[in-house]
């Protein structure tokens, strides 16, 4: 099991806590029409958050995975793996719990700089944060 969260286009999503609930579960059908490993499809404030997130939180997979020769010289790097899904509205973040904490405020934080929405899809009230810090109800 892992810690997730994820960042969206707050243009895209709806602005009321049931609805976005729903458009999440639609979301998260992962039935795009592209893998979901491409930087590419999503729009440029996701782009830009990715690209600075994934300075401390690597992915996995794709293009930006580290090698494996470093990950073997870094067992914090190994830790900090992070499987995302990419799509053109929404970036999941899948994290290990052990860094769950670390992995919270840096992506709220960097949600809210590249001015795009938070969900902590794995906590217990599942916050719902847009980059104003408005959470939605």
């Amino acid at each position: 099991m892992s810690y997730d969260l994820m960042v969206f286009e707050k243009a895209k999503a709806p602005a009321a806590k049931k609805e976005f609930m729903a458009w999440y579960e639609k979301q998260t059908e992962w039935s795009e029409d592209h893998d979901y490993q491409t930087m590419g499809v999503s729009s440029p404030a996701l782009q830009n958050w990715f690209m600075e997130m994934k300075e401390t939180f690597p992915p996995m997979n794709g293009e930006y995975a580290p090698d494996s020769h470093l990950l073997a010289e870094d067992e914090n790097l190994e830790s900090h793996l992070t499987d995302y899904s990419i799509g053109r509205d929404v970036i999941y973040a899948a994290f290990a719990w052990s860094v769950a904490e670390e992995a919270y405020e840096l992506m709220r934080r960097l949600a809210q700089k590249h001015n795009v929405g938070f969900f902590d899809v794995s906590g217990d009230d599942g916050d719902i944060i847009l980059p104003d810090g408005t959470m939605l109800v």
